[in-house]
C-alpha cells in the first residue's frame, strides 16, 4: 500500500456509468488522490479501453485504464491501490459484500459514496425520476412528469442516466433535438430505447458522461431539469422533488437492492406502479415498507397500462416476445411488459426463443437462467444487434411482440409480422403525481 507521503491510490469498480461521475465529482482535481483504474461489469464490451485525458483532467495526461472487474484483485496489487470504490447499481447487497470481501482480501480498503456529495447543485428546479430496481418504470413516470411540465408552460430538459458505450471524449456532452441526433451520436438499442419516446414527444434531452458540462448546456436552454435515471441509481442533480418508481412483481426488493434502499429512503413521493397486473398483497407490502422507512413520503399507487397496435396479429397466433434487455438480465424479472400484452391478446402461445438464440444472445440467455419464454433485446453495440436480428429471424413463430420501449423493427430486418407494445402511466396515480408537480413550491413563478 501506499505510504502516508504519497497520494491516495484509488480503484473505481463501476459499468461505464456512475463511476465515471463519482470520479469527475470526488476525485479528477483533487491532486492528493490518484485515480489508478476503473473496472467494468455488466455492460459487454467497455472493459479495455481508457477513460481519456479530455475528460480525466490535467492529473491524467494519460487518462485511467478500464480493466475487466475479474481482474479486481490483480488490478489493487499491482496498481498498489489503497481503496475501491464500488460505483454502480442495481445490485443485491450479497452481490456489493461479496465485492467488498474481494477488496479487502485483496488488501485495499472498500468504500461507498453518499449519494449528497455526488449531486450536483442546479440553478433551476430539479424533479428527478429514480427507483428501487430497474424496469419499474420510470421513464413512463418522466414522460408524464415532462408532459405535466409543459402543459405548465415550463421548458424541460430530459437529462438521461449516462450510457456511454462508444467514444467517451466524443460522448462527453450529448444533445438530443431530434430523432437524426440518434444516428448522429451513433446510439445503440440501449440508448435508443430510452431517448427516442423522449425525442417523439418533443422533449428535448441530454447525455453522456461529463455530467456538469451536461447541466451548464441543460440550464441554457431549459426552466426545469428532469433527471431520468437509470437502473436503480440516485440522481446525479440535487432534486427539489425525488420520485421513486418502486415494483410490487418484486415486492422487497425496495429494501435489498444497491442503491435502490437509498432512493426509497430518500424519496418525496413513492409511486407504487404496475398495481393492476401485481398481487394485492404484494402492492401492501411495498407500501408497508414505505410506512416503516420513510413515513414522510407520499405514496401512490399508479397504472402501468399496456396496450398494443395490432392486437390482431398476436390473437391465437404462436408468438415471440421481445423484452427490454436489463430489465429481464440484472433487473430479474421473469416477464415484462410484451408479455403481459400478449397474454391480454389473447395469444395462442409464447415461443421458447431459446433454442433459437446465437452468439451472445446465447450466452445471456446462460448466464440468466430465470429466462426462459421472452427474449431479451440486448444491443449494446453493432454485433449484439445483428445477433439479435437473427435470434429473433430463426424463431419459429407466426409474430413477433415488441415489448422494447422503441420499435425494434425500424432497427432490425425481421423476417415476419411484428406488433408493437406501448405503456403508460395511468388511472389516478398518474392523476396524483401530475398534481403533486403542478402544485410544487419550486415551480411556483
Amino acid at each position: 500500500m501506499a505510504s502516508a507521503s504519497t497520494s491516495k491510490r484509488i480503484v473505481i469498480i463501476g459499468a461505464a456509468g456512475r463511476d465515471f461521475h463519482n470520479f469527475n465529482c470526488l476525485y479528477r482535481d483533487d491532486p492528493q488522490v490518484r485515480v489508478v483504474a476503473f473496472t467494468a461489469a455488466q455492460i459487454p464490451n467497455i472493459d479495455g479501453r481508457t477513460y481519456p485525458s479530455a475528460l480525466a483532467g490535467k492529473h491524467y495526461p494519460e487518462g485511467v485504464p478500464i480493466v475487466p472487474e475479474e481482474d479486481l484483485e490483480k488490478t489493487i496489487r499491482d496498481k498498489n491501490a489503497d481503496v475501491a470504490l464500488f460505483s454502480y447499481s442495481d445490485v443485491s447487497y450479497a452481490h456489493v459484500m461479496g465485492i467488498a470481501a474481494r477488496v479487502n482480501a485483496a488488501g485495499a480498503a472498500f468504500e461507498l459514496a453518499a449519494p449528497v456529495h455526488t449531486m450536483l447543485p442546479s440553478k433551476k428546479p430539479v424533479i428527478a425520476i429514480c427507483a428501487v430496481r430497474t424496469g419499474c418504470g420510470k421513464s413512463q413516470t418522466t414522460r408524464l412528469v415532462a408532459q405535466t411540465l409543459k402543459a405548465m408552460g415550463k421548458r424541460v430538459a430530459v437529462i438521461r442516466h449516462p450510457m456511454p458505450y462508444g467514444d467517451l471524449a466524443k460522448q462527453a456532452c450529448q444533445r438530443f433535438g431530434e430523432l437524426a441526433d440518434m444516428d448522429r451520436h451513433e446510439c445503440t438499442i440501449e440508448e435508443r430505447e430510452e431517448y427516442e419516446l423522449h425525442i417523439e414527444a418533443g422533449n428535448l434531452l441530454f447525455a453522456g458522461v461529463d455530467y456538469h458540462q451536461i447541466l451548464r448546456a441543460a440550464e441554457a436552454e431549459a426552466d426545469v431539469m428532469l433527471w431520468d435515471g437509470g437502473n436503480n441509481d440516485t440522481a446525479f442533480f440535487e432534486p427539489d422533488l425525488l420520485i421513486t418508481v418502486a415494483d410490487p412483481h418484486r415486492a422487497g426488493h425496495e429494501l435489498a437492492y444497491y442503491p435502490g434502499e437509498l432512493n426509497f429512503r430518500m424519496a418525496d413521493v413513492i409511486l407504487i406502479n404496475k398495481v393492476k397486473t401485481a398481487k394485492p398483497e404484494a402492492v401492501e407490502l411495498v407500501a408497508a415498507n414505505a410506512a416503516r422507512v420513510n413515513p414522510g413520503a407520499e405514496v401512490i399507487r399508479g397504472e402501468s397500462r399496456v396496450t398494443l397496435d395490432n392486437p390482431d396479429l398476436v390473437r391465437g397466433k404462436r408468438v415471440l416476445v421481445v423484452e427490454d434487455g436489463p430489465t429481464l438480465t440484472h433487473g430479474g424479472m421473469t416477464f415484462g411488459a410484451g408479455h403481459v400484452a400478449a397474454k391480454q391478446a389473447g395469444a395462442g402461445s409464447i415461443v421458447d426463443p431459446r433454442p433459437f438464440a446465437v452468439g451472445s444472445i446465447k450466452t445471456t440467455f446462460a448466464k440468466y437462467n430465470h429466462l426462459t419464454d421472452i427474449l431479451p433485446a440486448m444491443g449494446y453495440g453493432q454485433t449484439q444487434m445483428s445477433e439479435l436480428e437473427k435470434s429473433i429471424n430463426a424463431a419459429d413463430c407466426d409474430a413477433v411482440v415488441i415489448g422494447t420501449p422503441i420499435d425494434l423493427s425500424k432497427l432490425l430486418k425481421i423476417n415476419k409480422p411484428s406488433v408493437r407494445v406501448r405503456y403508460e402511466l395511468a388511472g389516478e396515480g398518474a392523476e396524483r403525481l401530475a398534481a403533486i408537480v403542478k402544485g410544487h413550491p419550486s415551480l411556483k413563478d
